[in-house]
Protein backbone atom coordinates (compact mmCIF):
# COMPACT_ATOMS: atom_id res chain seq x y z
CA UNK A 1 0.00 0.00 0.00
CA UNK A 2 1.35 3.43 -0.94
CA UNK A 3 1.91 5.94 1.85
CA UNK A 4 1.88 9.72 1.67
CA UNK A 5 5.63 9.75 2.24
CA UNK A 6 6.12 7.33 -0.66
CA UNK A 7 4.00 9.50 -2.95
CA UNK A 8 5.40 12.85 -1.84
CA UNK A 9 8.97 11.57 -1.58
CA UNK A 10 9.92 13.40 1.63
CA UNK A 11 8.84 13.86 5.24
CA UNK A 12 5.86 16.10 5.98
CA UNK A 13 6.77 19.07 8.18
CA UNK A 14 4.89 19.72 11.44
CA UNK A 15 4.37 23.50 11.81
CA UNK A 16 2.58 25.65 14.40
CA UNK A 17 1.25 27.92 11.65
CA UNK A 18 0.96 27.93 7.87
CA UNK A 19 3.94 29.21 5.86
CA UNK A 20 3.57 32.58 4.17
CA UNK A 21 3.75 33.45 0.50
CA UNK A 22 6.96 35.28 -0.43
CA UNK A 23 5.36 38.31 -2.06
CA UNK A 24 5.39 42.01 -1.28
CA UNK A 25 2.36 43.59 0.37
CA UNK A 26 1.37 47.03 1.63
CA UNK A 27 0.50 47.56 5.31
CA UNK A 28 -0.74 50.71 7.06
CA UNK A 29 1.73 52.29 9.48
CA UNK A 30 1.71 55.51 11.55
CA UNK A 31 0.13 58.49 9.80
CA UNK A 32 1.66 61.88 9.00
CA UNK A 33 0.82 64.73 11.36
CA UNK A 34 -0.36 67.02 8.54
CA UNK A 35 -2.55 65.93 5.62
CA UNK A 36 -1.19 67.07 2.26
CA UNK A 37 -0.67 66.28 -1.41
CA UNK A 38 1.76 67.53 -4.07
CA UNK A 39 4.61 67.78 -1.56
CA UNK A 40 8.25 66.76 -1.94
CA UNK A 41 9.44 63.35 -0.75
CA UNK A 42 12.83 61.71 -0.45
CA UNK A 43 14.83 59.22 1.57
CA UNK A 44 14.64 55.51 2.41
CA UNK A 45 12.04 53.21 3.95
CA UNK A 46 13.34 53.79 7.46
CA UNK A 47 14.43 57.44 7.09
CA UNK A 48 12.08 59.44 4.89
CA UNK A 49 11.23 63.12 4.56
CA UNK A 50 7.93 64.79 3.56
CA UNK A 51 8.08 68.54 2.89
CA UNK A 52 5.63 71.25 1.88
CA UNK A 53 2.61 70.50 -0.28
CA UNK A 54 -1.03 71.56 -0.28
CA UNK A 55 -3.07 71.07 2.85
CA UNK A 56 -5.39 72.98 1.75
CA UNK A 57 -3.24 76.06 1.42
CA UNK A 58 0.49 76.10 0.75
CA UNK A 59 2.52 74.32 3.44
CA UNK A 60 6.03 74.89 4.74
CA UNK A 61 5.85 72.03 7.27
CA UNK A 62 8.28 69.13 6.92
CA UNK A 63 8.17 65.80 8.74
CA UNK A 64 10.73 63.04 9.32
CA UNK A 65 10.02 59.30 9.41
CA UNK A 66 12.22 57.10 11.63
CA UNK A 67 10.87 53.72 10.57
CA UNK A 68 8.11 53.79 13.18
CA UNK A 69 6.54 57.26 13.37
CA UNK A 70 6.51 60.76 11.86
CA UNK A 71 7.84 63.75 13.81
CA UNK A 72 7.63 67.41 12.87
CA UNK A 73 10.89 69.03 11.82
CA UNK A 74 11.97 72.55 10.94
CA UNK A 75 9.98 74.39 8.30
CA UNK A 76 10.89 75.17 4.72
CA UNK A 77 11.94 78.76 4.03
CA UNK A 78 9.49 78.92 1.12
CA UNK A 79 6.04 77.31 1.45
CA UNK A 80 5.23 75.56 -1.84
CA UNK A 81 3.49 72.68 -3.63
CA UNK A 82 3.97 70.74 -6.89
CA UNK A 83 7.69 70.15 -6.34
CA UNK A 84 10.01 67.20 -5.91
CA UNK A 85 13.07 66.31 -3.89
CA UNK A 86 16.26 64.26 -4.13
CA UNK A 87 18.70 62.70 -1.70
CA UNK A 88 18.30 61.25 1.78
CA UNK A 89 16.94 62.50 5.10
CA UNK A 90 20.30 63.89 6.27
CA UNK A 91 21.30 65.28 2.87
CA UNK A 92 18.30 66.33 0.81
CA UNK A 93 17.42 69.01 -1.73
CA UNK A 94 14.16 70.35 -3.22
CA UNK A 95 13.68 72.58 -6.26
CA UNK A 96 10.98 74.65 -7.97
CA UNK A 97 7.25 74.40 -7.33
CA UNK A 98 4.33 76.79 -6.91
CA UNK A 99 4.49 79.40 -4.15
CA UNK A 100 1.78 80.33 -5.29
CA UNK A 101 3.36 81.50 -8.55
CA UNK A 102 5.95 79.24 -10.16
CA UNK A 103 9.32 79.52 -8.40
CA UNK A 104 12.98 78.61 -8.97
CA UNK A 105 13.75 78.44 -5.22
CA UNK A 106 16.10 75.66 -4.09
CA UNK A 107 16.61 74.49 -0.51
CA UNK A 108 18.99 71.93 1.01
CA UNK A 109 18.27 69.87 4.15
CA UNK A 110 20.98 68.63 6.50
CA UNK A 111 18.83 66.46 8.75
CA UNK A 112 17.88 69.40 10.97
CA UNK A 113 17.16 72.57 9.01
CA UNK A 114 16.57 73.98 5.54
CA UNK A 115 19.02 76.37 3.85
CA UNK A 116 18.37 78.38 0.71
CA UNK A 117 20.79 77.42 -2.08
CA UNK A 118 21.58 78.42 -5.66
CA UNK A 119 18.37 78.94 -7.62
CA UNK A 120 17.24 76.46 -10.26
CA UNK A 121 18.07 77.67 -13.82
CA UNK A 122 14.37 78.30 -14.55
CA UNK A 123 11.18 78.77 -12.58
CA UNK A 124 9.40 75.41 -12.94
CA UNK A 125 6.77 73.33 -11.17
CA UNK A 126 6.37 69.54 -11.10
CA UNK A 127 10.06 68.88 -11.82
CA UNK A 128 11.39 65.34 -11.34
CA UNK A 129 14.31 64.77 -9.01
CA UNK A 130 16.67 61.97 -7.98
CA UNK A 131 20.07 61.49 -6.40
CA UNK A 132 22.01 60.08 -3.46
CA UNK A 133 22.54 63.41 -1.67
CA UNK A 134 22.21 67.20 -1.92
CA UNK A 135 25.65 67.34 -3.53
CA UNK A 136 24.91 64.75 -6.23
CA UNK A 137 21.39 65.25 -7.57
CA UNK A 138 19.61 65.50 -10.94
CA UNK A 139 16.43 67.45 -11.71
CA UNK A 140 14.56 67.26 -15.01
CA UNK A 141 11.32 67.88 -16.83
CA UNK A 142 8.61 70.11 -15.42
CA UNK A 143 5.49 71.98 -16.47
CA UNK A 144 4.21 72.68 -18.97
CA UNK A 145 6.23 70.10 -21.01
CA UNK A 146 9.94 70.32 -20.34
CA UNK A 147 12.75 67.90 -21.23
CA UNK A 148 15.75 69.87 -19.87
CA UNK A 149 18.01 68.10 -17.36
CA UNK A 150 20.31 69.74 -14.77
CA UNK A 151 22.82 68.21 -12.37
CA UNK A 152 23.44 69.78 -8.94
CA UNK A 153 26.74 69.49 -7.02
CA UNK A 154 25.56 71.28 -3.91
CA UNK A 155 26.35 74.72 -5.29
CA UNK A 156 26.16 74.80 -9.06
CA UNK A 157 23.67 73.67 -11.70
CA UNK A 158 25.00 72.13 -14.94
CA UNK A 159 22.81 71.36 -17.93
CA UNK A 160 23.19 67.90 -19.49
CA UNK A 161 21.33 66.04 -22.26
CA UNK A 162 17.57 66.38 -22.51
CA UNK A 163 15.08 63.62 -21.77
CA UNK A 164 13.71 61.83 -24.83
CA UNK A 165 10.17 62.79 -23.83
CA UNK A 166 9.49 66.07 -22.06
CA UNK A 167 7.00 65.71 -19.22
CA UNK A 168 5.94 66.87 -15.76
CA UNK A 169 4.38 65.39 -12.61
CA UNK A 170 6.52 62.25 -12.85
CA UNK A 171 8.25 59.94 -10.36
CA UNK A 172 11.96 59.13 -10.19
CA UNK A 173 14.52 57.03 -8.34
CA UNK A 174 18.22 56.24 -8.27
CA UNK A 175 21.47 58.17 -8.32
CA UNK A 176 23.07 60.88 -10.43
CA UNK A 177 24.83 58.23 -12.54
CA UNK A 178 22.09 55.56 -12.51
CA UNK A 179 18.63 57.06 -12.39
CA UNK A 180 15.16 56.22 -13.65
CA UNK A 181 12.27 58.54 -14.60
CA UNK A 182 8.76 57.07 -14.52
CA UNK A 183 5.45 58.09 -16.06
CA UNK A 184 4.18 61.66 -15.81
CA UNK A 185 2.13 64.04 -17.92
CA UNK A 186 3.10 65.14 -21.47
CA UNK A 187 0.01 65.65 -21.84
CA UNK A 188 -1.66 63.20 -21.98
CA UNK A 189 -0.40 61.11 -19.07
CA UNK A 190 2.25 58.62 -20.13
CA UNK A 191 3.59 55.14 -19.33
CA UNK A 192 7.09 55.99 -20.64
CA UNK A 193 10.18 55.06 -18.63
CA UNK A 194 13.71 56.40 -19.15
CA UNK A 195 17.04 55.63 -17.48
CA UNK A 196 19.89 58.10 -16.94
CA UNK A 197 23.60 57.12 -16.90
CA UNK A 198 25.06 60.43 -15.76
CA UNK A 199 25.05 61.87 -19.24
CA UNK A 200 22.19 60.66 -21.44
CA UNK A 201 18.65 59.33 -21.18
CA UNK A 202 17.57 56.01 -22.73
CA UNK A 203 13.95 54.98 -23.23
CA UNK A 204 13.25 51.50 -21.82
CA UNK A 205 10.12 49.37 -21.46
CA UNK A 206 7.00 51.27 -20.46
CA UNK A 207 4.81 50.76 -17.40
CA UNK A 208 1.65 48.68 -17.72
CA UNK A 209 -0.54 51.68 -16.89
CA UNK A 210 0.00 55.30 -17.94
CA UNK A 211 -0.24 57.66 -14.94
CA UNK A 212 0.97 60.93 -13.49
CA UNK A 213 1.18 62.13 -9.89
CA UNK A 214 2.69 58.79 -8.85
CA UNK A 215 5.26 57.88 -6.20
CA UNK A 216 8.38 55.71 -6.21
CA UNK A 217 10.99 54.13 -3.97
CA UNK A 218 13.26 57.14 -4.44
CA UNK A 219 16.52 55.43 -3.45
CA UNK A 220 15.75 52.46 -5.67
CA UNK A 221 18.03 51.53 -8.55
CA UNK A 222 17.81 51.12 -12.31
CA UNK A 223 17.35 47.38 -11.70
CA UNK A 224 15.09 47.48 -8.64
CA UNK A 225 12.43 50.17 -8.21
CA UNK A 226 8.79 50.31 -7.14
CA UNK A 227 6.20 52.79 -8.49
CA UNK A 228 2.76 53.25 -6.95
CA UNK A 229 -0.42 55.29 -6.91
CA UNK A 230 -1.02 58.15 -9.32
CA UNK A 231 -3.78 59.49 -11.51
CA UNK A 232 -5.21 57.29 -14.29
CA UNK A 233 -7.75 58.99 -13.63
CA UNK A 234 -9.13 58.76 -11.01
CA UNK A 235 -6.60 57.95 -8.31
CA UNK A 236 -5.22 54.43 -8.49
CA UNK A 237 -3.86 51.89 -5.99
CA UNK A 238 -1.85 50.07 -8.67
CA UNK A 239 1.75 49.20 -7.85
CA UNK A 240 4.39 48.14 -10.38
CA UNK A 241 7.80 46.57 -9.83
CA UNK A 242 10.80 47.30 -12.10
CA UNK A 243 13.48 44.58 -12.41
CA UNK A 244 15.81 46.33 -14.82
CA UNK A 245 14.01 45.22 -17.97
CA UNK A 246 10.23 45.33 -17.45
CA UNK A 247 7.41 46.41 -15.15
CA UNK A 248 5.23 43.85 -13.37
CA UNK A 249 2.02 44.62 -11.51
CA UNK A 250 2.20 43.55 -7.86
CA UNK A 251 -0.10 44.00 -4.87
CA UNK A 252 -2.06 47.26 -4.75
CA UNK A 253 -1.91 50.03 -2.15
CA UNK A 254 -4.68 49.86 0.44
CA UNK A 255 -5.76 53.41 -0.45
CA UNK A 256 -5.99 54.65 -4.05
CA UNK A 257 -4.49 58.16 -4.38
CA UNK A 258 -2.59 60.54 -6.61
CA UNK A 259 -0.12 63.41 -6.09
CA UNK A 260 1.50 60.98 -3.69
CA UNK A 261 4.86 60.98 -1.92
CA UNK A 262 7.24 58.06 -1.70
CA UNK A 263 10.61 56.83 -0.54
CA UNK A 264 12.38 53.51 -0.35
CA UNK A 265 15.34 51.35 -1.21
CA UNK A 266 14.23 48.93 -3.94
CA UNK A 267 11.27 47.08 -5.48
CA UNK A 268 10.97 45.14 -2.22
CA UNK A 269 11.06 48.03 0.24
CA UNK A 270 9.10 51.29 -0.07
CA UNK A 271 7.03 53.85 1.83
CA UNK A 272 3.96 55.66 0.39
CA UNK A 273 2.66 58.77 2.14
CA UNK A 274 0.27 61.69 1.71
CA UNK A 275 -1.65 62.26 -1.53
CA UNK A 276 -5.18 63.09 -2.63
CA UNK A 277 -8.19 60.94 -3.34
CA UNK A 278 -9.52 63.71 -2.72
CA UNK A 279 -9.39 64.93 0.04
CA UNK A 280 -5.76 65.04 1.06
CA UNK A 281 -4.63 62.33 3.44
CA UNK A 282 -2.16 61.57 6.22
CA UNK A 283 -2.20 57.84 5.38
CA UNK A 284 1.17 56.09 5.27
CA UNK A 285 1.76 52.58 3.95
CA UNK A 286 4.85 50.39 3.92
CA UNK A 287 5.65 47.81 1.20
CA UNK A 288 7.69 44.84 2.38
CA UNK A 289 8.38 41.15 1.90
CA UNK A 290 8.33 38.47 4.60
CA UNK A 291 11.43 38.29 6.81
CA UNK A 292 14.22 36.03 5.57
CA UNK A 293 13.60 33.86 8.65
CA UNK A 294 9.95 33.24 7.73
CA UNK A 295 8.83 29.83 6.47
CA UNK A 296 7.67 30.60 2.94
CA UNK A 297 5.32 28.82 0.55
CA UNK A 298 6.49 26.96 -2.53
CA UNK A 299 4.03 25.43 -4.95
CA UNK A 300 3.68 21.71 -4.23
CA UNK A 301 4.67 21.99 -0.54
CA UNK A 302 2.74 19.93 2.05
CA UNK A 303 2.78 20.22 5.85
CA UNK A 304 0.79 19.35 8.95
CA UNK A 305 -0.54 22.36 10.87
CA UNK A 306 -0.43 21.22 14.49
CA UNK A 307 -2.58 24.16 15.67
CA UNK A 308 -5.52 23.22 13.44
CA UNK A 309 -4.66 19.49 13.22
CA UNK A 310 -4.95 19.64 9.44
CA UNK A 311 -2.82 18.33 6.58
CA UNK A 312 -2.31 21.17 4.14
CA UNK A 313 -0.72 21.89 0.78
CA UNK A 314 0.04 24.85 -1.44
CA UNK A 315 -0.96 24.92 -5.08
CA UNK A 316 -3.30 26.32 -7.68
CA UNK A 317 -6.80 26.63 -6.29
CA UNK A 318 -9.73 26.14 -8.63
CA UNK A 319 -12.16 27.81 -8.43
CA UNK A 320 -10.45 31.06 -7.45
CA UNK A 321 -9.83 32.44 -10.92
CA UNK A 322 -10.42 35.81 -12.53
CA UNK A 323 -10.80 36.98 -16.13
CA UNK A 324 -8.62 39.72 -17.60
CA UNK A 325 -8.01 41.05 -21.09
CA UNK A 326 -5.97 38.89 -23.44
CA UNK A 327 -5.71 41.76 -25.89
CA UNK A 328 -7.29 42.20 -29.29
CA UNK A 329 -6.52 40.16 -32.39
CA UNK A 330 -5.26 41.96 -35.49
CA UNK A 331 -8.28 40.95 -37.59
CA UNK A 332 -11.93 40.48 -36.74
CA UNK A 333 -12.69 36.74 -36.72
CA UNK A 334 -16.47 36.32 -36.71
CA UNK A 335 -17.60 32.72 -36.11
CA UNK A 336 -14.00 31.48 -36.03
CA UNK A 337 -12.57 28.28 -34.53
CA UNK A 338 -10.03 28.30 -31.70
CA UNK A 339 -7.95 25.98 -29.55
CA UNK A 340 -4.61 25.37 -27.90
CA UNK A 341 -3.12 23.56 -24.93
CA UNK A 342 -1.97 26.75 -23.21
CA UNK A 343 -2.59 30.47 -23.32
CA UNK A 344 0.68 30.92 -25.19
CA UNK A 345 -0.25 28.36 -27.86
CA UNK A 346 -3.86 29.52 -28.35
CA UNK A 347 -4.91 30.01 -31.99
CA UNK A 348 -7.92 31.71 -33.55
CA UNK A 349 -8.55 30.26 -37.00
CA UNK A 350 -10.25 31.76 -40.09
CA UNK A 351 -13.89 32.91 -39.72
CA UNK A 352 -16.29 35.25 -41.47
CA UNK A 353 -16.05 37.15 -43.76
CA UNK A 354 -14.11 34.87 -46.09
CA UNK A 355 -11.05 34.55 -43.86
CA UNK A 356 -8.11 32.22 -44.15
CA UNK A 357 -6.18 34.26 -41.57
CA UNK A 358 -4.84 32.46 -38.46
CA UNK A 359 -3.51 34.25 -35.38
CA UNK A 360 -1.56 32.91 -32.42
CA UNK A 361 -1.21 34.33 -28.90
CA UNK A 362 2.17 34.28 -27.11
CA UNK A 363 0.82 35.27 -23.73
CA UNK A 364 0.93 39.00 -24.39
CA UNK A 365 0.20 39.75 -28.06
CA UNK A 366 -1.29 38.30 -31.24
CA UNK A 367 0.72 37.45 -34.37
CA UNK A 368 -0.52 36.24 -37.75
CA UNK A 369 0.85 32.81 -38.70
CA UNK A 370 0.27 30.63 -41.79
CA UNK A 371 -3.15 30.85 -43.46
CA UNK A 372 -5.48 27.85 -43.81
CA UNK A 373 -6.00 26.61 -47.36
CA UNK A 374 -9.79 26.88 -47.51
CA UNK A 375 -11.93 29.80 -46.34
CA UNK A 376 -14.51 28.80 -43.74
CA UNK A 377 -16.15 29.63 -40.46
CA UNK A 378 -17.88 27.75 -37.62
CA UNK A 379 -15.32 24.93 -37.67
CA UNK A 380 -13.69 23.08 -34.78
CA UNK A 381 -10.11 22.89 -33.49
CA UNK A 382 -8.13 20.64 -31.15
CA UNK A 383 -8.52 22.16 -27.67
CA UNK A 384 -5.27 20.77 -26.23
CA UNK A 385 -2.98 20.98 -29.24
CA UNK A 386 0.54 21.92 -28.07
CA UNK A 387 2.47 24.61 -29.94
CA UNK A 388 3.20 24.78 -32.76
CA UNK A 389 0.64 22.23 -34.04
CA UNK A 390 -3.14 22.53 -34.56
CA UNK A 391 -5.97 20.47 -36.09
CA UNK A 392 -8.83 22.34 -37.79
CA UNK A 393 -11.93 20.56 -39.08
CA UNK A 394 -15.42 21.11 -40.48
CA UNK A 395 -17.13 24.45 -40.99
CA UNK A 396 -19.04 26.12 -43.79
CA UNK A 397 -19.48 26.83 -46.62
CA UNK A 398 -19.04 23.57 -48.57
CA UNK A 399 -16.66 21.96 -49.35
CA UNK A 400 -15.24 22.86 -45.95
CA UNK A 401 -17.89 20.96 -43.98
CA UNK A 402 -15.85 17.72 -43.97
CA UNK A 403 -12.40 19.17 -44.53
CA UNK A 404 -9.53 18.61 -42.06
CA UNK A 405 -6.31 20.65 -42.05
CA UNK A 406 -3.18 20.18 -39.92
CA UNK A 407 -0.73 22.96 -38.96
CA UNK A 408 2.88 21.87 -38.42
CA UNK A 409 4.22 25.19 -37.18
CA UNK A 410 4.79 26.63 -40.64
CA UNK A 411 1.92 25.75 -42.96
CA UNK A 412 -1.43 23.95 -43.19
CA UNK A 413 -1.90 20.70 -45.12
CA UNK A 414 -5.14 18.90 -45.98
CA UNK A 415 -5.78 15.57 -44.25
CA UNK A 416 -8.55 12.94 -44.30
CA UNK A 417 -12.10 14.30 -44.22
CA UNK A 418 -14.64 13.89 -41.45
CA UNK A 419 -17.12 11.05 -42.06
CA UNK A 420 -20.07 13.37 -41.31
CA UNK A 421 -19.80 16.85 -42.87
CA UNK A 422 -20.77 19.53 -40.36
CA UNK A 423 -20.38 23.04 -39.04
CA UNK A 424 -20.97 24.44 -35.57
CA UNK A 425 -19.23 21.38 -34.11
CA UNK A 426 -18.60 21.66 -30.40
CA UNK A 427 -15.08 22.87 -30.84
CA UNK A 428 -12.90 19.86 -30.16
CA UNK A 429 -11.04 17.91 -27.52
CA UNK A 430 -7.53 16.49 -27.58
CA UNK A 431 -4.45 17.21 -29.65
CA UNK A 432 -3.55 17.35 -33.33
CA UNK A 433 -2.82 13.58 -33.29
CA UNK A 434 -5.57 12.43 -30.91
CA UNK A 435 -8.71 14.58 -31.15
CA UNK A 436 -12.51 14.47 -30.93
CA UNK A 437 -15.10 16.26 -33.09
CA UNK A 438 -18.36 16.56 -31.15
CA UNK A 439 -21.89 17.19 -32.43
CA UNK A 440 -22.61 20.07 -34.79
CA UNK A 441 -25.07 20.94 -37.49
CA UNK A 442 -25.35 18.62 -40.50
CA UNK A 443 -26.79 18.71 -43.99
CA UNK A 444 -29.66 18.32 -44.60
CA UNK A 445 -30.49 20.56 -41.61
CA UNK A 446 -30.11 18.51 -38.44
CA UNK A 447 -28.67 18.83 -34.96
CA UNK A 448 -26.06 16.09 -34.56
CA UNK A 449 -25.12 13.61 -31.84
CA UNK A 450 -22.30 12.20 -33.96
CA UNK A 451 -18.83 12.03 -32.35
CA UNK A 452 -15.68 11.23 -34.32
CA UNK A 453 -12.21 10.32 -33.10
CA UNK A 454 -8.98 11.34 -34.88
CA UNK A 455 -5.91 9.09 -34.67
CA UNK A 456 -3.48 11.32 -36.53
CA UNK A 457 -4.42 9.86 -39.92
CA UNK A 458 -8.19 9.42 -40.15
CA UNK A 459 -11.53 9.95 -38.43
CA UNK A 460 -13.58 7.11 -36.90
CA UNK A 461 -17.16 7.35 -35.65
CA UNK A 462 -17.49 6.47 -31.95
CA UNK A 463 -20.42 6.56 -29.54
CA UNK A 464 -22.87 9.44 -29.91
CA UNK A 465 -23.75 12.27 -27.56
CA UNK A 466 -26.97 11.71 -25.62
CA UNK A 467 -28.35 15.14 -26.59
CA UNK A 468 -28.06 16.42 -30.16
CA UNK A 469 -26.61 19.93 -30.32
CA UNK A 470 -24.39 22.32 -32.12
CA UNK A 471 -21.92 24.78 -30.61
CA UNK A 472 -21.44 22.81 -27.39
CA UNK A 473 -18.57 24.10 -25.24
CA UNK A 474 -16.08 21.24 -25.53
CA UNK A 475 -12.63 20.55 -24.12
CA UNK A 476 -10.32 18.05 -22.46
CA UNK A 477 -8.51 15.12 -24.05
CA UNK A 478 -9.49 12.38 -26.48
CA UNK A 479 -9.83 9.99 -23.52
CA UNK A 480 -11.48 12.39 -21.06
CA UNK A 481 -13.59 15.23 -22.46
CA UNK A 482 -16.63 17.32 -21.63
CA UNK A 483 -19.37 18.94 -23.73
CA UNK A 484 -21.64 21.53 -22.10
CA UNK A 485 -24.50 23.72 -23.36
CA UNK A 486 -25.08 24.48 -27.03
CA UNK A 487 -28.07 25.10 -29.28
CA UNK A 488 -30.98 25.04 -29.85
CA UNK A 489 -31.38 27.36 -26.82
CA UNK A 490 -33.80 26.17 -24.15
CA UNK A 491 -33.28 22.59 -25.24
CA UNK A 492 -29.61 21.77 -24.55
CA UNK A 493 -28.33 25.09 -23.17
CA UNK A 494 -27.80 23.53 -19.74
CA UNK A 495 -26.91 19.95 -20.80
CA UNK A 496 -23.67 18.51 -19.43
CA UNK A 497 -22.03 15.33 -20.74
CA UNK A 498 -18.71 13.69 -19.88
CA UNK A 499 -16.68 11.41 -22.19
CA UNK A 500 -14.58 8.62 -20.65
CA UNK A 501 -12.89 7.50 -23.86
CA UNK A 502 -15.74 5.16 -24.74
CA UNK A 503 -19.11 6.80 -24.15
CA UNK A 504 -20.90 9.99 -23.11
CA UNK A 505 -22.68 10.21 -19.73
CA UNK A 506 -25.23 12.85 -18.81
CA UNK A 507 -24.44 14.56 -15.51
CA UNK A 508 -25.66 17.50 -13.40
CA UNK A 509 -26.98 20.22 -15.67
CA UNK A 510 -25.31 23.60 -15.82
CA UNK A 511 -27.21 26.39 -14.05
CA UNK A 512 -27.34 28.66 -17.09
CA UNK A 513 -29.38 27.69 -20.15
CA UNK A 514 -27.39 29.69 -22.71
CA UNK A 515 -26.09 28.85 -26.15
CA UNK A 516 -22.80 30.16 -27.53
CA UNK A 517 -20.64 29.29 -24.53
CA UNK A 518 -16.88 28.64 -24.52
CA UNK A 519 -15.23 25.79 -22.63
CA UNK A 520 -11.70 24.88 -21.58
CA UNK A 521 -10.16 22.41 -19.17
CA UNK A 522 -7.80 19.56 -18.45
CA UNK A 523 -10.27 16.67 -18.57
CA UNK A 524 -13.91 15.67 -18.02
CA UNK A 525 -13.66 16.27 -14.26
CA UNK A 526 -11.87 19.62 -14.37
CA UNK A 527 -13.60 21.99 -16.77
CA UNK A 528 -14.71 25.63 -17.04
CA UNK A 529 -17.62 26.88 -19.16
CA UNK A 530 -17.74 30.65 -19.70
CA UNK A 531 -19.94 33.42 -21.08
CA UNK A 532 -22.57 32.82 -23.75
CA UNK A 533 -25.37 34.53 -25.65
CA UNK A 534 -27.19 35.61 -22.50
CA UNK A 535 -24.67 35.30 -19.67
CA UNK A 536 -21.26 36.61 -18.61
CA UNK A 537 -20.87 34.03 -15.83
CA UNK A 538 -18.28 31.26 -15.74
CA UNK A 539 -18.62 27.99 -13.82
CA UNK A 540 -16.21 25.22 -12.83
CA UNK A 541 -17.07 21.50 -12.96
CA UNK A 542 -15.15 19.33 -10.45
CA UNK A 543 -16.49 15.97 -11.53
CA UNK A 544 -19.70 16.12 -9.52
CA UNK A 545 -20.96 19.69 -9.21
CA UNK A 546 -20.76 23.25 -10.58
CA UNK A 547 -19.27 26.28 -8.81
CA UNK A 548 -19.28 29.87 -10.05
CA UNK A 549 -15.73 31.10 -10.65
CA UNK A 550 -15.98 34.56 -12.13
CA UNK A 551 -17.46 36.87 -14.69
CA UNK A 552 -16.23 37.69 -18.17
CA UNK A 553 -16.19 41.22 -19.58
CA UNK A 554 -19.63 40.64 -21.06
CA UNK A 555 -21.98 38.15 -22.63
CA UNK A 556 -21.83 37.24 -26.31
CA UNK A 557 -21.25 34.26 -28.54
CA UNK A 558 -17.99 32.42 -27.91
CA UNK A 559 -18.83 29.21 -29.85
CA UNK A 560 -15.75 26.95 -30.09
CA UNK A 561 -13.58 29.80 -28.76
CA UNK A 562 -11.88 28.25 -25.72
CA UNK A 563 -8.46 26.82 -24.95
CA UNK A 564 -5.87 26.27 -22.26
CA UNK A 565 -6.21 24.58 -18.89
CA UNK A 566 -8.67 24.90 -16.03
CA UNK A 567 -6.24 27.09 -14.09
CA UNK A 568 -4.94 29.06 -17.10
CA UNK A 569 -7.57 29.26 -19.82
CA UNK A 570 -8.37 31.67 -22.60
CA UNK A 571 -11.47 32.54 -24.65
CA UNK A 572 -12.23 34.62 -27.72
CA UNK A 573 -15.42 36.31 -28.85
CA UNK A 574 -16.88 35.33 -32.21
CA UNK A 575 -19.69 37.84 -32.68
CA UNK A 576 -20.53 41.47 -32.09
CA UNK A 577 -19.45 44.78 -33.60
CA UNK A 578 -15.77 45.69 -33.87
CA UNK A 579 -13.78 45.60 -31.67
CA UNK A 580 -15.85 43.05 -29.73
CA UNK A 581 -15.09 40.23 -32.15
CA UNK A 582 -11.37 40.99 -31.75
CA UNK A 583 -11.43 40.74 -27.95
CA UNK A 584 -10.04 37.84 -25.94
CA UNK A 585 -9.87 37.15 -22.22
CA UNK A 586 -7.49 35.13 -20.06
CA UNK A 587 -8.67 33.11 -17.07
CA UNK A 588 -6.05 32.62 -14.35
CA UNK A 589 -6.26 30.93 -10.96
CA UNK A 590 -4.33 31.98 -7.90
CA UNK A 591 -2.26 29.70 -5.73
CA UNK A 592 -3.69 29.12 -2.28
CA UNK A 593 -3.23 27.12 0.92
CA UNK A 594 -5.52 24.12 0.62
CA UNK A 595 -6.63 21.60 3.22
CA UNK A 596 -5.82 18.07 2.07
CA UNK A 597 -8.53 15.48 2.64
CA UNK A 598 -7.32 11.92 3.17
CA UNK A 599 -9.14 8.66 3.61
Amino acid sequence: MATLKNIKGNNIQFLDSDPVEYIGTWASVASLNTARDNGASLGTTTAALAAGGWGPGLLDASEEWNGTAWSEGNELNTARSHFHGAGIQTSGVVAGGESPSVTNAVEKYNGTSWTTSTAYPASKASIGGLGASNTAAVFFGGAPTVSETYEFDGTNWTETNDMNTGRNDLAAAGTQTAGIAIGGNIPPRTDKTETYNGSTWTEVNAMNTAKNGLGASTQGTTTSTLSFGGSVPPGTAKTESWDGSSWTEVNDLSTARYDIGGSGNSNKSALAFFGGTPPTTTATEEFSFPAVTATTLNEGDMWFNSSSSALKGYGVSVPTGTFSSGGNTNSEHLDAAAGGATQSSFMIIAGYPNLTIVEQYDGSSWTEVGDVNTTRQLGGASAQAPAPTMLFFGGNPAPGRALTELYDGTSWSEKADLNTPRDYSGGGAGTSTAALCVGGYGSPAAYLTVTESWDGTSWTEVNDLNAARYGGATGGSQASARCVAGAPPGSVGDKNEGWDGTSWTEQTENSDNSAGRAGFGDNKDSFVVASGNSTAEAEFWNGSSWTEVGTTAGSGQRINMGGGTTSAGIIGKCSGPTPQAKSTEEFNCDTAVLTVTTS
